[in-house]
């Protein structure tokens, strides 16, 4: 208790801030018990199963998003430690936004109040999948902390140089947090005059942010290159992003070029021209108005991307939309009346692009069901996958009929099963749809059959793979039938009992 004291004085957090903290911690202890069944959740986990044997992320193991979510789910090893993990991150996180808020609005208290409040509900609440750890969640602390630097420090070349760092951290999350970056750049635009030396200025400020944000995404170029892994690194975490532009229309990659990249084009021009609204009426509004105005165009701009309605994606866009909300509920000022521009723009891209999202109270009510006893475990369970039992089954024995370094296949819906075993395939893939997108059934074949996996399980909603089939008919044997899962055992090897 008095270690925590020092902590909570160290940061000068108020009761009312210790407060959304403890709701916080409270509404994400559902989270700790969940099964083993978010695809992603379960890739994040086995490339970080990889990382913690040795493996070389994306030489070894192949997913595309740059290393530092693997690495934070390597370090917790399982989901409950990566639930946990995530759960400090975010208070963390809440902590960093409440300056921020403070920061912006020093002479308001009730804007900063009611703009954490709006973020710590966002970010928990399963609304916009708040309890995953999706890269969307971790980067949003390093940028804050980059904002505060930039915000209440002294522009040196040293806090330059750090919030480039820390904007980096950001981006080897994942890539678009790059985008908002932006907003800082702008707001130095907006304050000066534009003459010869004020846009000099600007540019030396622009150029030391650039190089703090290059140093860190460069050592993990220089580590992979040393690794032999640099082709595959550039491609996977980075280049392959570019994949994702407009993805969620993949019939019009044969469309002309403005057909084809038409609404990336309009979105673009959605930017630039809210950009310059907002300096052509520079002087008839406050700097911190421009800057939320300005972040949040850089961050709807980046969260649509790929045209994808994953409502993990918004996160991004939490920071200033809570802002707004503050604003809206108790700015003493006619951008009081103005936030709604830039909150309606919001709800056009969520309706345009018809984001998902997930209800909060079912969530919490089946929790309580559960706890109560009123749902037994299996039903728990089976709630968030119905498949889950079943996966549960097929990594008990593979865990007990293998040892963690043997070699498993698994074709299907297959990232679960691997995570849940702590068992990885003699490929670089762990999800079937990796498989289909960059790889192919003859790239497979010839690997296992170079590497003679242990086990082969096959799902029974799994794609037809018939080469796969014919593998199987030498050397393999059919040991276990789990719910309709095959399972078959090389006949090199005995099964450990």
């Amino acid at each position: 208790m008095v270690k925590a004291n020092k902590i909570l004085d160290k940061i000068h957090a108020p009761g009312w801030v210790v407060l959304i903290l403890a709701i916080i911690f409270l509404f994400r202890i559902p989270t700790f018990l969940e099964p083993y069944h978010y695809g992603d959740e379960m890739i994040y986990l086995n490339l970080g199963e990889a990382a913690r044997r040795g493996m070389v992320l994306y030489r070894d193991i192949h997913d595309n998003k740059p290393p530092l979510l693997y690495l934070i789910a390597g370090l917790a090893g399982n989901l409950f430690l990566f639930r946990a993990i995530l759960a400090g991150w975010m208070m963390a996180t809440t902590i960093l936004f409440w300056r921020l808020a403070e920061a912006l609005f020093p002479k308001n208290s009730l804007i900063v109040k009611v703009s954490t409040v709006a973020f710590a509900l966002l970010t928990t609440l399963p609304l916009l999948e708040g309890r995953i750890p999706n890269a969307e969640l971790f980067m949003l602390a390093p940028t804050m902390a980059a904002f505060l630097i930039l915000l209440t420090q002294k522009l040196s070349a040293k806090n330059l140089f750090i919030a480039g760092i820390f904007f980096s951290i950001s981006t080897l999350f994942k890539v678009p947090a790059v985008f908002d970056m932006g907003a800082i750049v702008f707001l130095w635009l907006v304050a000066i005059k534009l003459r010869g030396k004020n846009i000099a200025k600007v540019a030396v400020q622009t150029a030391i942010l650039f190089a703090g944000f290059a140093i860190p995404i460069l050592l993990t170029i220089i580590w992979y290159w040393l690794q032999g892994a640099l082709t595959q690194y550039l491609t996977a975490a980075f280049l392959q992003n570019v994949g994702y532009l407009s993805s969620w229309r993949p019939s019009d990659v044969s469309e002309p070029f403005l057909t084809r990249n038409g609404p990336l084009l309009m979105r673009t021009g959605v930017l630039l021209s809210g950009l310059l609204l907002l300096y052509l009426f520079r002087n008839k509004l406050t700097k911190k108005f421009i800057f939320i105005v300005g972040w949040l165009l850089f961050s709807l701009f980046a969260a649509t991307l790929s045209e994808r309605p994953y409502p993990h994606y918004l996160v991004q866009l939490v920071p200033t939309v809570s802002l707004l909300v503050g604003m809206l509920a108790a700015a003493r000022s006619i951008e009081q009346s103005l936030a709604v521009l830039p909150m309606f723009l919001v709800l056009i891209a969520v309706v345009r692009y018809q984001f998902w999202y997930y209800p909060s109270l079912p969530y919490y009510q089946r929790f309580v069901a559960f706890v109560s006893g009123q749902i037994s475990k299996e039903e728990y369970f089976t709630s968030f996958d119905k498949n889950a039992a079943r996966n549960y089954k097929i990594a008990e024995f593979l865990v007990t009929s293998s040892e963690k370094t043997d070699p498993v296949f698994v074709w299907g819906d297959s990232a679960t099963i691997y995570a849940l075993s702590k068992r990885l395939p003699p490929v670089r893939y762990v999800a079937d749809y990796h498989i289909i997108d960059f790889s192919s059934q003859e790239e497979i074949v010839t690997q296992l059959h170079s590497t003679k996996p242990k086990f082969v399980v096959v799902l029974p909603d799994s794609r037809p793979f018939p080469l796969l089939s014919g593998f199987l008919q030498d050397g393999y044997l059919l040991i276990q039938n789990i719910d309709g899962v095959l399972v078959w055992k090389s006949t090199n090897l005995p099964i450990k009992r």
